[in-house]
């Protein structure tokens, strides 16, 4: 696999103000992780910011204006926090707001030139895959997997398949595809937690699958689903490219969800697609405990890139690893784990009856 690891300074220095489960060290941290186990060197690639001009391809332009707006200004009036959906708690107005968003986007359009090529592409910037077409949604302000997806359509992919295993429904991407005959949109996800969709797979030939799992999911529950239900897809449909979201919020030790997947995990569920589609683009998603998010891309890139351990942290980034804070995450409850290895332990659960049941009414 000939994988490019698409990043960018922007992700260096945490967004979302503060007060803000994203107001954390995340991606700039997993870069910092793999430039310290010389896991870049030829793979890297800067992001461009998209245009305006791309952003409008999808969101509301009135929409586009406004972010812009809101991000030059540092402040939402009330009616556009009202109309918007920006400067409030949920998404609030920070500094290069704009930028960042649109760099995410401009990321995820490069990724898919790559994956046009026939190559992987991971952009762990990318995954804001709640964003709606004119307004913001659940910490995303544009939605980076759907201008990933149409640039794909707009090469030659005919036939594309969106895998979301974030612990939240994709339900931007769901709904920017829901209509269209080329994309298939799959989501693994905990039942009962924001944004509450997702809960049944959509009509007869719309190509919308979910699969709402109960808390405590683990890896063998999520190898069940991959094995009967996503792979049993790819080889009957036989999809050009895929687009993965792999969130690391399903994690065991995230605070805003009740999964219990392990790291090696969700890499093995995302190799199984690579492996039999070795045109994709990876992009990340949410994760609100950073050892855990850290760790869990950087392996993931490790996996894509064909990386041999040893996986220990390097001394100076388990020094660094010991010195973050995060207020979601209680002193008492953090793993020393977290700070010497990157793989986790792998665990071993039974499959209970409930994702047994999630695959009753699954055809292809």
């Amino acid at each position: 696999m000939d994988a490019v690891f698409i990043g960018g300074d922007i992700y260096r220095h945490s967004g979302f103000g503060s007060n803000h489960p994203l107001a954390i060290p995340r991606v700039g941290l997993v870069i910092e992780l793999c430039e310290a186990l010389g896991w870049l060197d030829g793979a890297y690639v800067e992001s461009r910011m998209a245009s305006v001009q791309e952003l409008c391809r999808y969101h509301d332009p009135e929409y586009v204006a406004a972010v812009k707006r809101i991000s030059e200004s540092g402040k939402a009036t009330t009616k556009e926090r009202s109309q918007f959906n920006i400067g409030n708690r949920e998404n609030p107005v920070f500094e290069n707001m704009f930028l960042r968003a649109a760099t995410t986007c401009g990321g995820s359009i490069l990724a898919a030139k790559y994956a046009l090529e026939g190559r992987v592409a991971f952009n762990p910037g990318g995954g804001t895959h709640h964003g709606l077409r004119d307004r913001a949604h659940g910490f995303c302000y544009f939605n980076d997997p759907v201008f990933a997806i149409l640039t794909l359509l707009d090469g030659a992919a005919e036939n594309v398949i969106y895998l979301d295993l974030d612990a939240h429904h994709g339900d931007g991407v769901e709904l920017a595809f829901y209509d269209d005959p080329r994309v298939t949109t799959i989501s693994i996800h905990e039942t009962g937690k924001w944004p509450g969709t997702g809960v049944e797979h959509g009509p007869a030939g719309s190509g919308v699958y979910n699969f709402p799992v109960p808390s405590g999911f683990n890896d063998n529950e999520l190898h069940l689903l991959m094995d009967s239900a996503v792979l049993p897809f790819i080889e009957a449909k036989n999809p050009d490219v895929a687009v993965i979201t792999c969130g690391a919020d399903g994690l065991a030790g995230d605070p805003l969800s009740g999964m219990c997947l392990t790291n090696v995990g969700l890499w093995n569920a995302v190799t199984k697609v690579t492996e039999r589609i070795p045109s994709a683009v990876i992009l990340g998603g949410g994760g609100y405990n950073p050892w855990t998010v850290a760790r869990c891309w950087a392996g993931l890139w490790g996996r894509l890139s064909n990386r041999t351990p040893p996986w220990t942290l390097p001394e100076g980034i388990a020094s660094r690893f010991a010195e973050i804070e995060c207020d979601l995450i209680d002193e008492e409850d953090w793993d020393s784990a977290w700070y010497k290895r990157i793989d986790d332990e792998v665990t071993s659960f039974p499959v209970r009856e409930e994702v047994q049941a999630l695959l009753g009414d699954f055809q292809i």
